[in-house]
């Protein structure tokens, strides 16, 4: 994901410091990304962010805050973006081979090491907050439906086989995507999560 600049405005006498707030959550997602959510302190935080603490505080209460608004930042972008790629292509077989390229390219270079915000949450804190542990589980689950309307939609064009279990397959492929996550955090490169793609594009056949 692609990271904006900060931007702030004029200061007017007697006011806060306004400040540009999605950007501001793209410099914290890097941090979180990076450190994962205990390691990374609020200090860390507000430095990445070019706030001061005051500001982060009226903005977001505390770390926890600004972790669930950086989570929904990040699944609204990389949503975007995949919804960009898919929309170049037509068919179903073809916009499940733009979702498997959109995580091959997320998980090498530095976005690899990177790695993934949602999967990362999923072991890091939604094991003791519930409200994390939801919106882990709603962005799984919507990756997941998303995989099998795409199924279905190969089905319905011609070109996936109506014999594929649908739901079976859509598991699979999260599964599969998500992995590439992770192991994406070992530093591979782009051609051996390019294979991942392909040979994940063969259960389709």
């Amino acid at each position: 994901m692609t990271m904006t600049t900060f931007t702030g405005t004029t200061r007017t006498r007697g006011r806060p410091r306004e400040f540009d707030r999605d950007a501001a959550l793209d410099k914290a997602l890097q941090v979180f990304s990076e450190r994962g959510y205990h390691a990374a302190s609020i200090s860390e935080l507000t430095e990445a962010m070019g706030l001061a603490s005051g500001s982060v505080y009226k903005a977001f209460k505390d770390k926890r805050g600004i972790f669930l608004a950086a989570f929904d930042r990040y699944r609204t972008v990389r949503r975007g973006l995949l919804d960009a790629r898919m929309a170049k292509v037509e068919t179903g077989r073809d916009k499940i081979r733009q979702v498997l390229t959109h995580y091959a390219l997320s998980s090498h270079g530095t976005s690899g090491r990177r790695g993934c915000l949602v999967v990362g949450s999923a072991n890091d804190l939604a094991l003791f907050d519930e409200e994390a542990a939801e919106r882990v589980a709603a962005a799984f689950a919507a990756n997941e439906n998303l995989i099998a309307d795409l199924l279905h939609l190969g089905q319905s064009d011609g070109s996936i086989s109506r014999e594929i279990d649908v739901a079976a397959t859509a598991r699979t492929l999260l599964c599969m995507t998500n992995g590439m996550r992770v192991v994406g955090k070992t530093g591979r490169n782009e051609d051996d999560m390019a294979a991942v793609a392909e040979t994940a594009m063969k259960l389709l056949v």
